[in-house]
Order: C-alpha cells, then sequence, then structure tokens
C-alpha cells in the first residue's frame, strides 16, 4: 500500500491542494514570511465542514460563486474551485502576493473561472454580483477583519444566507456584527477558523 506523501516531504514553496479535481494537485506557495498561507490541517478541517456539515440546508460548495478576501497564494479559493464553485473572485493587494497568485491560477488552467481584484480589502469596492461564500484570511493580529466584514456586508459581496468563513489565531476574538451570525468556531493547532452567515 503507497504511503501518502507527509507534509514535511512536501517542497519548499509548495503547497497540495487536497480534495476535488485538482486533488494532489501542487501549487507555489510565498517564500515571503509576511503571507502565511492557511496551514494543510486548518485547511483540510475546513473544507470538510463546508462539503458535510452545512449541506445540503443551508449551503452548498457545488455551483457556489466564492470570494477568497487576502487571497495570499489562492490556497483557499483555489481549494474550492477544485470542490465545486464555479467562480472565485481574489482580491489581494500585495505584489508579491498578486504574482504568486496569478501564477497558480495560470498553472491549473482556471482563468476563466477567476478574477484577481488588485485593492485595499479595509475599503473594499461595490460588487456587482453577491457571492455565496467568503473565505477571509488576513494576517493575524491586524485588526483587518472588522473592516473587511463591513466592506463585505455594504458592498454587495454577500447574498442572503451566504457563509462568511474567518481565519485568526487561536486567541484572538472575532467581534460579530449586525447583519451575521455566528454559527461555528474551531480551533486547529495556532489557527482559529470563524463560521458566520448572513441574515
Amino acid at each position: 500500500m503507497k504511503r501518502q506523501q507527509s507534509p514535511s516531504k512536501i517542497g519548499a514553496g509548495q503547497l497540495r491542494l487536497l480534495g476535488g479535481l485538482w486533488r494532489g494537485r501542487m501549487i507555489a506557495a510565498p517564500a515571503d514570511r509576511d503571507i502565511r498561507p492557511t496551514a494543510q490541517r486548518t485547511r483540510e478541517s475546513l473544507f470538510n465542514r463546508l462539503m458535510h456539515a452545512f449541506a445540503p440546508q443551508s449551503f452548498t460548495l457545488a455551483g457556489a460563486h466564492v470570494v477568497d478576501v487576502c487571497a495570499g497564494s489562492g490556497a483557499l479559493g483555489l481549494e474550492a474551485l477544485s470542490r465545486g464553485a464555479v467562480h472565485v473572485t481574489f482580491i489581494e493587494q500585495a505584489p508579491v502576493a498578486l504574482d504568486l497568485l496569478h501564477r497558480n491560477i495560470v498553472a491549473l488552467g482556471a482563468e476563466d473561472r477567476t478574477r484577481i481584484l488588485r485593492a485595499d480589502v479595509r475599503s473594499l469596492p461595490r460588487s456587482s454580483h453577491p457571492c455565496d461564500l467568503a473565505l477571509i484570511d488576513p494576517p493575524y493580529g491586524t485588526g483587518l477583519v472588522a473592516p473587511i466584514l463591513t466592506g463585505l456586508a455594504t458592498q454587495n459581496w454577500l447574498r442572503c444566507g451566504a457563509l462568511v468563513t474567518v481565519e485568526t489565531g487561536a486567541d484572538e476574538e472575532v467581534a460579530v456584527p449586525p447583519g451575521y451570525a455566528l454559527i461555528d468556531r474551531r480551533v486547529t493547532g495556532r489557527a482559529a477558523v470563524t463560521v458566520l452567515q448572513t441574515d
């Protein structure tokens, strides 16, 4: 029986997509320490919940429109595409991350199902198409979660009943603003993932 390659055996500067169409495919990860990809264990736990815990009553990833905020390498949004989402908008500002994100999208041949938006997440532009899922993964301890949630709610990024996942450090609390309800929070190692749903 062939053993799966452990995370420690993955090449430096690489991340593995974990499920769906591109399961096992490697994408480029940042060498810059200022860009912190979601850990594999956290990503796997999050998508297991998105695929099973909330479906089909209130959410399904199949056919979903997704926005990935503070996208970095794009690992979260590309995982969503791999598992059935139809379109992802990636929001990022850092030039290094934007270059990495573009290369990963091209490597997977996903240009026709994605859009990269260079924007300051503290002041999101208005969206013409509300999404079913928002994936938020800002740098820990920067205070960006509150303005991102406000921007998503006020700038037409989320449909009624959309899910929003927020990754923070395990010791950070997410204040739930008006218009959102807390439905789940899990700690995995040094990270916590909070799941909210729009009213």
